[in-house]
């Protein structure tokens, strides 16, 4: 398509008296397009409509792409086999993107003023973050206050609708103070139903904003730029926050997190304008809802047993319940401790244990353990793991070799070769599992049957079982010996085969 000033250009060096020849040499077109465009006068030319050679209904294609939920495919195969059009795929997708049917048309983008008091928003984004050295997939979540630009960061291994209800209490009540609504995207933590301005909130969460005096409000999709200032909080996470920092579990994380992201850059100017968070929250605190302080903290329901020795079990630890009886108890999770409630009264309160404590048991402060264990308290062997690498290198190396990765079958092997430890010596135990490594043995009763072989040998090298070379005559052998040895041994010097000089 010729550009519009070149078209004019033709026309007016057509009316100053260059010939068509001319014209063309010099703006490098055809002849014919001179012509052409000499013929319009000059004017741009008007793109004409394309024309389908197959006309689509377009009540039809709208009726079947809600039958069909959706999926194309399916309403291609219903227009085939059912309507009897015969239409091609590409030109069906072209048609309901055309109509707006399966692609929504693409409105501009509207500027919001940052008022005071008006606008907070909230997001999640998931991050590979190193914990005591350990690649861990985490979730971020931080909300942002759009006109002062305060900020409050915290991760979680998994965030579902209670956890975001719990960190909406503990940002909200540290600032004392909630914006009149939140943007959010189309969450299903939040959202009920819809999108965008149609969106319906669940009645749950909307229950819970209006004790805090806001409302949640869900942009448009694929429009995250609505909360534009929530993803640039995300990317300065990942380029300020984690890069240069070392965190040695989950509890430091949140630590250092609250740190920076209520301290440090409260404090740090922001923006071309260089605004201060912490002087600009000052003035917009006015316009502000004020936060109740008295507000509950948000808690989960769960139904729990007690076992005989008066024990119940919640995210795989075990909590003393106080008392003689074995009735059901109620315990209400806290994000940060445990209610035990029996008959309406509070029995126990514990708090949380840090991230990854499994298997333990807790009582209440100030009073003695109680002197039995839990009756299905799980027993990890890392003590075990731990004393038998201590006792030689080779029982090290051969854990490393045999033990099993994980599940019942590690925790019943350490204990097994524990127990055949204590029965040998440590010279002997470490020389029976550096044989054992080398020819690739993990039955322990093998391993216990070279242990007896060892010590019916007495000191030095056991000798090697003497091997008839007959045996290279059968004719299963001949028929083995064209395909490449095995190779047994670890080490690479492997013991000579007293029947093979060569």
């Amino acid at each position: 398509m010729i550009e519009a000033d070149k078209r004019k250009a033709v026309f007016l060096l057509h009316q100053e008296g260059h010939s068509v020849r001319e014209i063309g040499r010099l703006l490098s077109l055809s002849r014919n397009t001179v012509r052409t465009i000499i013929a319009q006068g000059g004017a741009p030319a008007t793109p004409r409509p394309r024309a389908d050679k197959q006309a689509l209904d377009e009540a039809l294609l709208r009726r079947l792409y809600q039958e069909c939920q959706g999926h194309i495919q399916r309403v291609y195969e219903k227009l085939l086999e059912e309507e009897g059009v015969k239409v091609a795929y590409s030109t069906l997708t072209r048609r309901l993107r055309e109509l707006g049917i399966s692609d929504p048309p693409k409105t501009r983008c509207h500027q919001v003023p940052d008022e005071p008091g008006t606008e907070m928003q909230h997001d999640t984004s998931p991050y590979q973050v190193e914990l005591a050295g350990r690649r861990t997939r985490l979730i971020a979540s931080l909300i942002y206050l759009r006109y002062s630009k305060r900020r409050y960061l915290r991760f979680y291994r998994a965030f579902d609708r209670f956890r975001m209800k719990c960190f909406f209490h503990e940002a909200l009540t540290f600032w004392g103070y909630a914006a009149g609504q939140c943007i959010i995207d189309n969450t299903n933590l939040a959202r009920l139903r819809g999108t965008g301005a149609n969106a319906v909130i669940h009645p749950e969460m909307e229950a819970f904003a209006r004790q805090y005096g806001f409302v949640y409000r869900c942009h448009e999709l694929k429009h995250s730029d609505r909360k534009a200032g929530e993803e640039r909080s995300f990317w300065f996470v990942a380029t300020n926050f984690l890069p240069g920092r070392i965190f040695g579990s989950l509890e430091d994380l949140n630590r250092q997190a609250f740190e920076w992201s209520t301290t440090r850059l409260d404090n740090k100017p922001q923006g071309k304008a260089g605004l201060i968070p912490a002087r600009a929250f000052e003035h917009e605190r006015t316009y502000l809802v004020a936060v109740p302080a008295q507000l509950p903290a948000p808690y989960k329901v769960h139904g729990r047993g007690t076992d005989e020795y008066g024990f119940m079990s919640f995210g795989a630890n075990y909590y003393w319940v106080p008392g003689t009886r074995r009735d059901e108890v109620k315990v209400l999770e806290y994000s940060d401790r445990l209610k035990i409630f029996q008959a309406g009264q509070c029995l126990a309160e514990y708090p949380l244990p840090a991230d990854g404590v499994r298997s333990a048991k807790f009582s209440p402060e100030g009073q003695p353990p109680p002197p039995h264990h839990p009756h299905n308290r799980h027993h990890p062997t890392q003590l075990e793991e731990k004393h038998l690498r201590a006792l030689a290198p080779a029982v090290s190396a051969y854990l490393d070799y045999a033990l099993p990765t994980k599940g019942l079958a590690r925790h019943q092997f350490l204990r097994r070769l524990l127990t055949l430890s204590r029965k040998m010596s440590v010279e002997l135990f470490g020389q029976t599992l550096e044989r054992a490594r080398k020819y690739r043995i993990t039955d322990l009763e093998t391993v216990q049957n070279i242990a007896w072989l060892y010590l019916q040998a007495g000191p030095g090298q056991v000798p090697l079982v003497e091997i008839d070379g007959a045996f290279r005559e059968r004719e299963a052998y001949r028929e083995g010996s064209l395909t490449d040895p095995p190779q047994l041994p670890i080490d690479p010097d492997p013991p000579a085969d007293p029947s093979n000089p060569s």
